[in-house]
Formats: structure tokens, C-alpha cells, sequence
């Protein structure tokens, strides 16, 4: 085995494929979604929050009376920040499917609504306050868990639809279902479904366009 050499002045001492890197700090991520039944409506907001390793450290949700969707949004962001700032956390990272809050808390978006402009005041106050904040805009099904919380907490407000009344006598080979309302959102070309739907592979079913609610322009 060859001696080893004394490195010249001045060489990389770290060179090669041992490279002494600073230890930095992992960043948590909280997936955020706000929604109301109407807009206004009854509103609620989920947040899911997971660790540097990726693992779920926490599930918030919460009814927050007659709101926006938009308004829920950043009650939604300040729970997340909020949490964080709680729980020691110092780098974190939002995920929104809120084109809106996430443009606007970029600064792309300038806050024109009177309802929004003391939440994204505060929301921004927060989010300073981290060595590392960043905020990215994730579509939908990318955010389904926060979603699916949001929707738990508007449920359980409202009560659970009544089941409808089961009939001892077994139903005919020609019975049919009754017609099902379930709830979508359209956003970017594409129709989402806010539940699940379980149907069999290659079930065929007719779909009734009725909007809820007129969506405005970009404020």
C-alpha cells in the first residue's frame, strides 16, 4: 500500500466522493384545504402535517361557521403555520390547491377582498417567523387527505345524511338503484369528485351538470 501524502496548501481537503456537506434542517410539509357549502356557506378547513421523514405527525380539522371557500383557505394556512410555530418547527413547506392564497402570499396576487386582507396580513406575519418557508400551489387530487378533512368537519356539523330505510323483502333481478348526488368541483378542464365512488369497472352512469355557485374572478 502505497504512504499517504501530506495534501498541498491550499487543496480540497474535502474533494472526492467524502464530502463533509452542513447538516441542514428538514422541512415539514402540511397539505391545507379550505371549502364551504355555498359560498358563503357553512366552512371548514383540513390540514394534514407531515415530518421531515414524511410520516403524519398531525390531522386538524375544523368548522368554522358562515365563510368563502377562499376565507376558509387561509384559516386552513394559518392553522398550518400556527402548529408548526407551536410544535418548534423551523423550516416548513405549504401545499394548497388554492391557486389564489398560494399567488397571493407569492405577492403575485395583490389582496383586494376586505374579508381576506387581515388573514393574509397575519398568515404572512407568520410565515416569516420560519428559517424556511415556501408555499406551492399542488392540484386537487394531490390533496385529497386535506380535503377529505374539511368535508369531515362540514359532516359532522351538519349531521350525517338519514340512511335510507332497509326492506326485509330481498330486491327483484330488475331493481335499480335510486340516482346518487355526489358533489364535484371543475377547476383547469377537469371534473373532481369531492367523495368516493364505488361502482364497478365499466359501470356507465348519466352525469347532470347543476353549478352551486357562480365562481368569481380572480381577486
Amino acid at each position: 500500500m502505497p504512504p499517504r501524502t501530506k495534501p498541498a496548501k491550499g487543496a480540497d481537503l474535502f474533494a472526492g466522493s467524502e464530502t463533509v456537506a452542513k447538516p441542514t434542517t428538514a422541512a415539514y410539509r402540511a397539505n391545507i384545504d379550505g371549502g364551504s357549502r355555498g359560498n358563503p356557506g357553512p366552512a371548514a378547513y383540513g390540514v394534514v402535517i407531515r415530518d421531515g421523514r414524511g410520516e403524519i405527525v398531525a390531522r386538524l380539522k375544523k368548522y368554522i361557521g358562515r365563510m368563502t371557500n377562499n376565507v376558509a383557505e387561509y384559516y386552513g394556512l394559518i392553522a398550518a403555520l400556527d402548529y408548526a410555530q407551536s410544535h418548534g418547527v423551523r423550516a416548513l413547506r405549504i401545499e394548497s390547491d388554492s391557486e389564489l392564497l398560494v399567488k397571493q402570499l407569492r405577492g403575485l396576487y395583490k389582496v383586494k377582498s376586505a374579508d381576506l386582507q387581515p388573514l393574509f396580513e397575519r398568515a404572512k406575519k407568520m410565515s416569516q417567523g420560519f428559517e424556511s418557508f415556501r408555499i406551492d400551489h399542488v392540484y386537487r387530487e394531490q390533496n385529497r387527505e386535506a380535503d377529505a378533512l374539511a368535508n369531515e368537519a362540514l359532516d359532522e356539523t351538519e349531521g350525517a345524511p338519514p340512511k335510507a330505510p332497509t326492506s326485509e323483502k330481498a330486491p327483484t333481478r330488475d331493481t335499480k338503484p335510486g340516482p346518487r348526488i355526489i358533489r364535484a368541483r371543475f377547476r383547469s378542464g377537469v371534473l373532481y369528485l369531492l367523495e368516493d365512488v364505488d361502482l364497478p369497472d365499466g359501470t356507465e352512469v348519466e352525469l347532470i351538470l347543476r353549478p352551486l355557485a357562480k365562481p368569481g374572478p380572480p381577486r
